[in-house]
């Protein structure tokens, strides 16, 4: 197949433009055979990238469906037909730098062009093309120079290999492609990619517990914590681990600092926790800090900054937050210190990082993003130590041989649609249990291969949600099926019998193997499932949250 290359990089401060295999600034190697495809680029000279991608002919058929993997945690994931269009950011925020970098701080918008147009999609690390039960799939191996992402279009018979290589200055040898190639089944081609990672062997396990956020949010104290712990008492058989969201630091990024909503601090929730014979698991953003934090007003110099040399902006919670550069000495000290703290002093098993993707929002220092976050979650593994990690927020390349569990769908809100407001910044990483819904089925795969998929939580509680019973259900059942993580943040110790049997019976991992899932309408998903021989079926209208059918096929 012929492969045209396009190699985008800076000469006397211009953007050039280049399809030469060689030329003056660099040669590449290029083997193409047995499945694997790898391209080298080795520099005759020091230079920047700017682009380098390698563009092909591929004849979609009727029938095929392409899998788009999205870029982070959060982000909208599925498969696609060539009549169907995937939306970027709201083009209104484009009429600004600086509306356009809070539209899309949390997606690949500025990474990756969405033209918005029938039959044009990309994925992220990996991708397959799917028609009925036969799959092809194509994957990296190479995410550490820069993330990879495949882009086609379906109606002009177009397939393209990209590297995000922006900023990345070439001084050596680089490794810009690893790519493999297979076929079969389903089952087949995952195995096959994902047993060419090293990958933790704690992905096999599972989780089932609490997490206090989405009951009380930041709006936590020691009172609230005490008595949640002690509801979970009649399911203590089935639950596992108790977590600690965002609300017991004074400030995003001041982990340290006493709070007065814990007086006893927090090596004693964690004693209480461990009392009752569960894993202690807390919440941390290690690379955030509030605007008002004491961190980011005594320490600006810890901050990455922007092209101004101002702070720059990493996420827009909390009334905005910074970011820790972790190529600063000095705040690399200050999250060792933290996670040494909490894990060995405090005595918490397990932590959970969020909004990990702020490290590797715009490129610096001559490294590409990918390079960036791979460099970042290495220091995150080296800090956690032999201790639980459970990744959000972060560019799903960089979790892999990585985190022990890992979220794979956006936040699922207290409203199963999802707030209006929601809709406003992104279309990608909506909030709502729709998108985690949606994301859990098609990110199932990697559940037990790659590590313990967290879902977000499930509720069965009556109050502070708006939620039909339909709907809590059918969210349970789904995060049961595809996760290994199974988090309520109910106060259970107000559950009636019915709640706490079926919180028992969610806690408990099921023996079901989906064998197929698909939308077979535009809202409606139709899951085929093997249990133990017996061929059972859910289908469900994933809009309204109404199960269809749920039960063996007759």
């Amino acid at each position: 197949m012929k492969k045209n290359y396009v190699i985008k990089y800076l000469s006397g401060g211009k953007t050039v433009t280049s399809n030469a295999t060689e030329n003056e600034f660099y040669s590449l190697d290029i083997s193409d055979a047995d499945g694997r495809y790898t391209v080298t680029l080795n520099p005759k000279k020091d230079f920047e990238l700017v682009d380098f991608y390698v563009e092909m002919p591929y004849e979609f058929k009727a029938g095929d469906k392409f899998f788009a993997n999205g870029y982070q945690s959060w982000t909208n994931t599925r498969e696609f037909t060539a009549d169907e269009i995937r939306k970027g950011t709201i083009k209104l925020s484009h009429i600004h730098p600086y509306l356009r970098h809070y539209a899309s701080i949390t997606s690949d918008d500025r990474i990756v062009e969405y033209t918005e147009k029938p039959g044009e999609f990309h994925s992220h690390c990996y991708t397959y093309i799917r028609n009925g039960e036969k799959m092809k799939l194509w994957g990296s191996l190479c995410e550490s120079t820069g993330y990879t992402y495949f882009k086609v279009g379906m109606n002009s018979n177009y397939f393209s290999i990209r590297k995000d290589v922006l900023g990345k200055k070439v001084t050596a040898s680089l490794k810009i492609f690893d790519i493999v190639y297979f076929e079969g089944t389903y089952d087949e081609v995952f195995d096959n990619y994902f047993g060419m990672f090293k990958m933790p062997e704690t992905r096999k396990g599972a989780m089932s517990g609490y997490t206090s956020w989405y009951n009380y949010f930041q709006k936590i104290d020691e009172k609230i914590i005490l008595r949640d712990l002690d509801g979970l008492d009649p399911a203590k058989e089935e639950t596992s681990i108790f977590q600690i969201d965002d609300g017991y630091e004074p400030y995003v990024g001041d982990w340290l600092d006493y709070c007065d909503k814990f007086p006893n601090g927090m090596k004693y929730i964690a004693d209480k926790i461990h009392d009752k014979g569960y894993l202690a698991g807390i919440w941390i953003a290690p690379f955030s800090c509030q605007k008002i934090s004491r961190i980011a007003k005594e320490h600006p110099d810890w901050l990455i900054k922007d092209e101004n040399g101002k702070p720059q902006l990493g996420c827009i919670a909390w009334g905005g937050a910074y970011t820790l550069d972790i190529y600063n000495e000095e705040a690399r000290a200050y999250i060792k210190k933290v996670f040494d703290v909490v894990l060995n002093e405090w005595g918490y098993d397990m932590v959970k990082l969020d909004f990990l993707y702020s490290e590797c929002v715009t490129p610096r220092n001559g490294k590409s993003r990918g390079e960036i976050m791979h460099e970042a979650m290495a220091l995150l593994r080296e800090c956690v130590g032999d201790k639980l990690l459970l990744g959000c927020g972060i560019p799903m390349s960089a979790a892999y041989g990585v985190c022990d569990a890992c979220r794979i769908s956006c936040d699922v809100d207290l409203t199963y649609k999802g707030k209006i407001y929601n809709h406003i910044h992104v279309s990608n990483e909506i909030l709502s249990a729709q998108s985690a819904i949606n994301n859990s089925v098609f990110r199932r795969h990697l559940n037990g291969r790659v590590f313990m998929n967290d879902p977000d939580v499930f509720f069965l509680r009556n109050d502070n949600l708006k939620f039909t019973w339909e709907q809590k259900k059918l969210l349970a059942r789904i995060n049961n099926l595809c996760g290994n993580v199974l988090f309520v943040s109910d106060n259970a110790g107000d559950y009636d019998a019915v709640q706490m049997g079926l919180l028992k019976k969610y806690f408990k991992k099921t023996d079901e193997k989906i064998t197929s899932a698909e939308y077979v309408t535009k809202d409606v998903i139709e899951i085929k499932i093997d249990e133990n021989g017996v061929k059972k079926e859910l289908v469900f209208n994933i809009k309204t949250g109404q199960i269809i059918k749920d039960g063996e096929i007759r």
